[in-house]
């Protein structure tokens, strides 16, 4: 669990220090599960942001060192308009705050989800961000 809880508390951690912020993550979290599965897994929607451009970001995001930033343009381009549209709705959120705040929080989760720079099973991501899910979602 301690990876769960890492991950929890990183998402807790922006969301409170966030306050006056109007990108709500904790809502988008929602939205990176719903993501993750509707790519396939991890590895997919890896894939997919690596695919438009973003290799050396993902690659910083799943290695030990910094993670590089990502812009919300980059997110957009990445997700496209669609994708943007569904997860904004699902948390409540104008597209502009949902690409902003997934950029923001898309490189956390998953340094979060590859621990030592290793991709993990499926299987452990997806019971993971279910039991994320419930932790932060009651």
């Amino acid at each position: 669990m301690g990876l769960l809880d890492q991950l929890a508390g990183t998402v807790m951690g922006a969301t409170n220090a966030q306050q006056q912020d109007p990108v709500p993550q904790g809502n988008l979290i929602g939205g990176v599960m719903g993501m993750i599965d509707s790519a396939g897994g991890l590895p997919a929607l890896l894939q997919k942001l690596k695919d438009s451009g973003l290799q050396d970001q993902v690659a910083s995001w799943i290695g030990t060192g910094a993670n590089q930033p990502v812009s919300s343009d980059q997110i957009e381009q990445a997700l496209g308009e669609d994708q943007i549209q569904q997860i904004a709705q699902q948390a409540g959120v104008a597209p502009e705050q949902a690409t902003s705040g997934l950029a923001q929080l898309l490189p956390q989760v998953i340094d979060k989800l590859t621990p030592g720079g290793e991709l993990p099973n499926n299987d452990v991501v997806a019971q993971g961000l279910n039991m994320l899910k419930g932790k932060l979602f009651g």
